[in-house]
């Protein structure tokens, strides 16, 4: 039999088999438009409107790859199996944990509250760690020798307040201006470099041609390790 659209006239030649006996709904593959096709010999029925679009149904999965087991379920808390373990592995992150507890209490030794054993180790205090501190520090002395150039001279004291051996870093000089900008710095070797409980030492120290600008002069302890 011979089947055309409504919308479109486009006629499509198919067995009277593939419309059955009571009619079929059929579509158009040209324009999608649908109708209800009577059988063969039948009266035609006018065209109804097109009803609305259901959603396709859901794809049946071939049986050859169903699961055999349904009371798998690949969502569930527990997976079905357990890695298999690595005792290597666990000895590394126990060796590297160890490492770590190891850093941390050599840097609370040198950097908490327990300078004293880090001086008797000989290990150099960064700059603010030691508690050492300055004393009856002199006056800058500016004056111009026969030369011509001109000489800066600073002195004072380092002493220590506790009552445990101290190491004595390098002493940082700074000159800065009126607005506090750095304008000279050098470094001062002490004369010896640990400090007896209570002790103190004496300090000089002179420079040629400094900059005119500078107004202050600042002190403080380097972190360079001594005899460096």
């Amino acid at each position: 039999m011979i089947l055309e659209c409504s919308q479109c006239h486009t006629r499509y030649l198919v067995p009277d088999s593939a419309v059955g006996a009571t009619g079929r709904t059929v579509r158009c593959a040209n324009c999608k438009h649908s109708w209800f096709q009577p059988p063969a010999g039948g009266a035609p029925i006018a065209p109804v409107a097109e009803p609305p679009t259901a959603p396709p149904p859901a794809p049946v999965p071939d049986p050859a790859y169903a699961a055999p087991d349904h009371d798998y379920d690949a969502f569930a808390h527990e997976p079905p199996f357990r890695p298999r373990r690595n005792p290597a592995r666990k000895w590394t992150i126990a060796a590297v944990s160890a490492g770590a507890v190891m850093l941390i209490a050599a840097a609370a030794l040198l950097f908490g509250n327990l300078p004293s054993f880090a001086a008797m180790l000989g290990l150099p205090l960064g700059g603010g760690e030691t508690p050492l501190k300055f004393v009856n520090l002199k006056r800058p002395d500016r004056r111009d020798l026969p030369n011509g150039s001109e000489l800066f001279a600073i002195g004072g004291q380092v002493q220590n307040p506790t009552a445990q051996r101290e190491s004595v870093p390098d002493i940082r000089a700074e000159l800065r201006d009126a607005q506090d900008r750095l304008v000279y710095s050098w470094t001062i070797k002490p004369d010896q470099r640990t400090l007896a409980p209570g002790g103190s030492m004496s300090f000089d120290s002179a420079k040629l041609d400094v900059p005119s600008s500078s107004k202050t002069v600042k002190l403080s302890f380097a972190a360079a390790a001594p005899g460096d």
